[in-house]
This record gives C-alpha cells, sequence and structure tokens, in this order.
C-alpha cells in the first residue's frame, strides 16, 4: 500500500516529463516549488519551510535591486555550500530584510544603512550578530563577483556581547525528569533522542552530551569533531567544568 502523501505537496509532471514538488496550502494560492532531489534532508527541509512561512513565492526582482541581488546570491556555492541550519536561520534575516528594502538598488545600501540594522537589533546582540554575519556573506560575494563597487559591511563592527557562564548544562536528573515526562513514542522523546547534536534550545543538553563524552575519555580533537568545534576553547571550557565541579581525574586527554 502506497505511503499517503504529506499535506500539501503536490507534484506534477512537466512536458519534457520532468517531475517537479510543489507546496500549495491554499485551493486556489500561490505555489511554492521545491527546488532539491525529492526525499533528500534539504527537500524535507524545504518543505518544512513553506509550510512555516520561511519561504514564500517570489515576484520577479528588478535588475539591480536587493531582492534582485539576493536572488542572485542563492545560485552560488557560497550560499549552497552552507549547512541546511545556517541557511535556514539566514533565510528568515533575509526574508525581513528583503520585506524593508528589497526594491533598493543594491549599490546604494550604504555602511549607514548596514550599522542602522545593526542598532535596531541592540537588544538582541546575537541576532545583531547573525545579522551582520548573513549581510557580509551576500555583500563580499557581491563585491568579488564585480556587481557592486563597494561591500558596505567592511569594517561594521559586531555589538558587543553580554558576558555569562554560557549555557546551562542538563544534569542526569534533568534527563531523568524529562524521561519521565514525555515516554517513548512522544513526539517530545523523539527530540530528546536526536537534540544533542543540534543548535538552539538544545544547548544545554548538548553540553550535558559533551561532558558525558569528556568523562569517557574523548579528547579534545574527538569532541572538536563530534561537536563542530573549532581550535581548542570549546573543548577546554568543558574540561574546566570537570574541573570546577571537582571531577578532577575525569579531564580528557589533550593529545
Amino acid at each position: 500500500m502506497p505511503h499517503p502523501r504529506p499535506p500539501y505537496l503536490q507534484r506534477e509532471e512537466t512536458r519534457y516529463r520532468k517531475t517537479v514538488w510543489y507546496v500549495r496550502k491554499e485551493r486556489h494560492g500561490p505555489r511554492i516549488r521545491l527546488k532539491a532531489e525529492y526525499g533528500s534532508e534539504e527537500f524535507w527541509q524545504q518543505y518544512q519551510d513553506a509550510l512555516s512561512g520561511l519561504v514564500r513565492q517570489r515576484a520577479k526582482a528588478s535588475a539591480g535591486s536587493l531582492a534582485w541581488l539576493v536572488e542572485r546570491y542563492r545560485e552560488t556555492s557560497a550560499w549552497t555550500d552552507l549547512s541546511l541550519a545556517t541557511r535556514r536561520q539566514r533565510e528568515n534575516i533575509l526574508r525581513h530584510v528583503l520585506e524593508k528594502a528589497g526594491n533598493q538598488q543594491a549599490s546604494k545600501i550604504t555602511r549607514g544603512h548596514i550599522v542602522e540594522g545593526r542598532d535596531r537589533r541592540k537588544a538582541t546582540p546575537t541576532q545583531a550578530r547573525h545579522f551582520i554575519d548573513t549581510m557580509r556573506s551576500v555583500f563580499e560575494w557581491a563585491a568579488e563577483a564585480q556587481l557592486i563597487k563597494a561591500d558596505p559591511t567592511a569594517g561594521v563592527k559586531y555589538p558587543k556581547q553580554p558576558k555569562t557562564d554560557g549555557f546551562t548544562a542538563w544534569t542526569e536528573d534533568h534527563v531523568a525528569a524529562y524521561e519521565s515526562r514525555w515516554p517513548i513514542g512522544t513526539r517530545e522523546r523523539v527530540w530528546l533522542g536526536v537534540a544533542a547534536g543540534v543548535p538552539g534550545s538544545a544547548h544545554g543538553l548538548r553540553k550535558l552530551a559533551a561532558i558525558r563524552l569528556a568523562l569517557a575519555g574523548a579528547t579534545i580533537p574527538q569532541l572538536n569533531a563530534i561537536f563542530g568545534w573549532t581550535g581548542s576553547e570549546m573543548a577546554w571550557l568543558i574540561v574546566l567544568s570537570l574541573l570546577v565541579t571537582g571531577c578532577r581525574s575525569c579531564e580528557p586527554n589533550a593529545q
């Protein structure tokens, strides 16, 4: 028996016998095409983004506009080589930027505009950093491709980050309480099973996973490889957290 098709997903075959997939949430509403290979991880990510409204059918952008520049950027390896999580995060930022300034000529975007966008997000410094990173990736590519004369993000500084102790690591008691509340088979329990490898609200659980591996004897290079860290700063923070809590014999090998 064939599996039922997910909601709002539509299949169509072109006159060239090519199969294309769309998401249409309303009977006569716009269709959002899914360009990734059917069944791939990226395909289902695009499907979820279309359902949540992160991807919308775009009107044709006028040549030279910021929206046009972003469309060209999305066609390059500078964009496609980014991870799915990074693209999703930046897609959300670009959507808000284009809603406000998509019709403006890209060549007229100045450093002042970038600073203004950063300062509008000063209440959330992390979001301000993500905004700068997103715009910088677009304009650095555009300057290299000679589509603009100067990169307006050049020299724009990140906002100062408040000093914190980072995300609080979950304890074994936290995990036990969670497992007691959400038994095997629930959606929330599935989240617990995979969250240790993703960013976002799972940082505390991710930190616990790193501590568990350190206790099991993982080396700093191994921790870096598993969690995608660079350098040794994050791995040594895990080591220090173990030392502070009195687990002096649990320091991972620093080879």
